[in-house]
């Protein structure tokens, strides 16, 4: 038998709720392994790929899965049937960026994430007669199983708990690595993080491990700023305040240090720069619209830093063993943000992420068919 079938939630347009279909799924190829999934995060990252794929083509989503091995392919001999893994980005293990253990940049990194198959070109999912778009960011976990490139999966302890760590592969990963791994804050800085979704939690739960003197999270929502207190922050501010600028100013004493944005929003880019104190660093993930403009004599005088970043600039294989170090050490506190759903109540986990009702939408997986 040269393929699984297997239940997996189908999005056909941007507009359609997700139906679940049976569809077959190839077994693994030499360098893969097959995971029956556990939990899988619901990221804002989804909902922009279903937005932007073709109406009517069928696609399988999900980029946050942890699951255990059941199988693998002729070429992996480290990892056994049985083991509990955490699944992250693809890449392909042979150009220059990801020989400099910076997978995060790999020259092939669109084609191995978002091109809906493997890097040969060759399909991993179909229903019926018709191809599905998958290997979206090298799994589709929004199924109850997903093929993987070894390289992306992370081997976990027994019994850990999946359901609590199933974003470290993606949403905790970008907001914990770019807070422990490019700001790096200390115990003099003053943080300041824009948007208080899943990535910009884990932002502010880094930071407040990392001991710095002032973290403040920045949301419209008034729930969302409560629970940031719950995790690290040490003040928060509405985000729909008209003059936030000034009550940045004000709180940070001139400004922040390090600031993290993952709103996207021009409009929050270009206040968070300006907010900066001097030297100070801004970090962006979200995304939005490509132009975003900037006042370059403020960089220039300032002498402050704006840079991007994809996954935290996180090696998985290295990133995610440490993020679950200090989650059992109690740093990276996610039984505050995560909110679990059966996987066939993914629609209703879609429309809570959307409304910002959940932070961290999990779905999570019985174990019958």
């Amino acid at each position: 038998m040269s393929c699984l079938k297997t239940d997996a939630a189908l999005s056909f347009d941007t507009v359609s709720d997700f139906r679940i279909h049976e569809v077959e799924l190839s077994l693994p190829q030499g360098d893969e392994i097959l995971v029956e999934m556990k939990a899988v995060g619901i990221c804002h990252t989804d909902l922009v790929a279903r937005a932007m794929s073709p109406a009517g083509t069928p696609a399988v989503l999900g980029h946050e899965g942890a699951g255990v091995v059941a199988a693998v392919g002729a070429d992996v001999h480290d990892v056994a049937v049985g083991d509990c893994v955490l699944i992250s980005f693809a890449s392909c293990g042979l150009c220059d960026s990801c020989a400099a253990g910076s997978p995060a940049y790999c020259t092939r990194f669109a084609e191995a994430n978002v091109s809906g198959r493997r890097l040969d070109g060759s399909a991993t999912l179909r229903h019926g007669a018709e191809v599905v778009f998958g290997s979206f960011f090298g799994q589709s976990s929004f199924a109850r199983h997903a093929v993987t490139a070894r390289r992306n999966a992370v081997v976990v302890a027994p019994g850990s708990d999946l359901v609590e760590m199933a974003s470290f592969g993606c949403g905790v990963q970008t907001g914990a690595g770019a807070m422990l791994d490019i700001l790096r804050p200390d115990p003099t800085s003053r943080v300041i993080v824009y948007g208080l979704g899943g990535v910009g939690m884990a932002a502010v739960m880094a930071a407040s491990y990392l001991g710095a003197r002032q973290i403040v999270g920045v949301d419209m929502s008034p729930s969302r700023l409560d629970t940031a207190l719950e995790v690290g922050a040490t003040h928060v501010l509405d985000g729909g305040d008209p003059e936030i600028a000034n009550a940045v100013d004000e709180l940070t004493d001139g400004g922040p240090t390090h600031a993290f944005d993952t709103t996207g929003n021009p409009a929050v880019i270009r206040g968070a720069a300006r907010s900066l104190r001097r030297g100070g660093t801004l970090v962006v993930v979200g995304t939005g619209p490509a132009d975003v403009s900037m006042d370059v004599q403020d960089l220039i005088a300032g002498g402050k830093t704006v840079r991007g970043c994809i996954e935290g600039d996180a090696d998985p294989q290295v990133m995610i063993p440490r993020l679950v170090r200090l989650h059992q050490e109690g740093h990276l506190p996610m039984h505050h943000i995560v909110h679990r759903f059966d996987f066939g109540d993914i629609n209703d986990a879609v429309s809570s992420a959307a409304s910002g009702a959940s932070i961290k939408p999990v779905l999570t997986f019985s174990t019958g068919q």
